[in-house]
């Protein structure tokens, strides 16, 4: 057992967090309930009594780091508790790492803390008030994410989340506003709302109303956002598929109630390789649908994900993707080659590409990517906007910010000179004045 105990101090307990910002969330609750049991969390392996990976399990690449994370724990610590997405595949672990203490799955929350506690039992004196009334978070204390639901009812070919986290469960309308309050009210400048399908929120809870603030709020992504917009500070919303409503969300955007960012994953806009995803075929509708998106908020960015060498596609497809992605002028725009996931439906679709037709059709779009978002950019400069700051870089002598039009680990950044800006710090609003572009980056000086 650890000096630590021994010594009668609190068991610490390590955490290795890998994967989206949705498993972000679930490693946020996890220490949370870890401190209010009175736990302490090890900065790393030699000071922890135990050590939790939480994995993620969506491609192969990311099973092998989760693999690769669990050896490197045991080697390092030696006491190793596995939970997540990849925790759903057990015996694979237990197979390749015997020594685990235990391997629980995604959402397991109870059987991670059950794990815990039989490796390290808790101190029995144990108070609540060790934790903040809004939990404890692994970001900093300027930005939050929150996640609105679990699970996906989607079908897409190439995602194995649905079988891995289960169909939708949405959380009530009230208790999203309770938490998104309590983290306001901790110093959070800016809120991130997550989910696998944000804007199927509320659709397996019919919509359902509550009473917040003596208003009827339904459960349902555009109400939602109309409140989070009311406390006062920054809201984003990622992960939104292409319904109807989100029309009605984009006029709030416009409102200034939520930030001018829609991240929307299409995947590819061949109308070939889409139904080979079983994703919505219609690209020129969606065309339209931004153009129109555009008129009724001039400054709304759109960020987006693709990928390249789905089995099937065509050289011809992938062309007509690039011709979409010239029309379409995307502001953000992230891609993966295609890879299997062991499960998923596409594994079996005929026509699979080599490894290195993946790739090099990766490359070349994100070449192309990168002359559109520099051009947009470009186009900033001379404006005047609002940004975040997120971090001081103390050996460039740079404020690093973020403006609406930027999320947090994902997208660009504005680079301000600490001459200019020698007060700013972490969790500040400014005004700035956009001086110079980059490829995907700003620079700007106090307005």
């Amino acid at each position: 057992m650890n000096s630590s105990i021994r010594n009668g101090s609190s068991p610490r307990i390590g955490i290795v967090s890998l994967g989206c910002p949705k498993a972000l969330v679930d490693s946020e609750r996890i220490i949370t309930r870890l401190r209010a049991e009175g736990y302490e969390l090890s900065p790393d392996y030699e000071g922890a009594d135990a050590v939790i990976v939480n994995t993620c399990g969506f491609l192969n690449s990311a099973k092998a780091e989760s693999l690769a994370a669990i050896g490197e724990a045991l080697a390092e610590n030696g006491r190793v508790i596995v939970t997540g997405c990849m925790g759903s595949e057990g015996s694979k672990i237990l197979a390749r790492y015997p020594d685990v203490l235990a391997v629980t799955g995604p959402q397991q929350f109870e059987a991670v803390m059950k794990a815990v506690h039989e490796a390290v039992p808790p101190p029995h004196d144990y108070k609540r008030d060790l934790v903040p009334p809004a939990g404890l978070k692994l970001t900093p204390r300027h930005y939050a994410w929150l996640k609105i639901s679990e699970g996906c009812s989607n079908s897409c070919t190439f995602c194995i989340i649905p079988r891995l986290r289960g169909p939708l469960v949405s959380r009530p309308v009230r208790e999203v506003l309770l938490e998104a309050e309590r983290l306001v009210e901790s110093g959070v400048r800016e809120l991130l709302v997550i989910s696998q399908d944000t804007s199927a929120y509320g659709l397996d809870l019919r919509y359902a109303v509550e009473i917040w603030k003596d208003r009827e709020v339904r459960a349902h992504v555009t109400d939602l956002a109309r409140e989070l917009g009311r406390l006062g500070i920054w809201v984003r919303m990622h992960y939104l598929y292409p319904y109807p409503h989100l029309d009605s969300l984009v006029e709030l955007m416009a409102e200034g109630l939520v930030l001018p960012y829609m991240d929307l994953p299409l995947q590819h806009a061949a109308p070939a390789v889409l139904r080979a995803m079983k994703r919505p075929a219609d690209e020129e509708k969606m065309l339209r649908r931004i153009e129109s998106w555009r008129k009724i908020c001039p400054d709304l960015a759109i960020r987006s994900t693709f990928i390249t060498g789905f089995p099937g596609e065509t050289e011809q497809d992938f062309e007509y993707l690039l011709q979409w992605l010239e029309e379409a002028r995307l502001d953000r725009v992230g891609c993966f080659a295609y890879e299997d996931v062991d499960g998923a439906a596409a594994n079996a679709l005929p026509n699979s590409l080599p490894t290195e037709v993946r790739a090099e059709r990766r490359a070349r779009l994100m070449e192309l990517q990168a002359k559109i978002s520099a051009s947009i950019l470009a186009a900033r400069v001379g404006r005047t906007t609002e940004v975040l700051v997120d971090s001081i870089d103390e050996e460039d002598d740079l404020v690093i910010a973020r403006s609406r039009w930027d999320a947090p680990e994902i997208d660009g950044e504005v680079w301000i000179s600490r001459a200019l800006a020698s007060g700013a710090q972490p969790g500040d609003m400014m005004k700035v004045r956009i001086t110079g572009s980059q490829t995907y980056d700003l620079e700007a000086e106090p307005a």
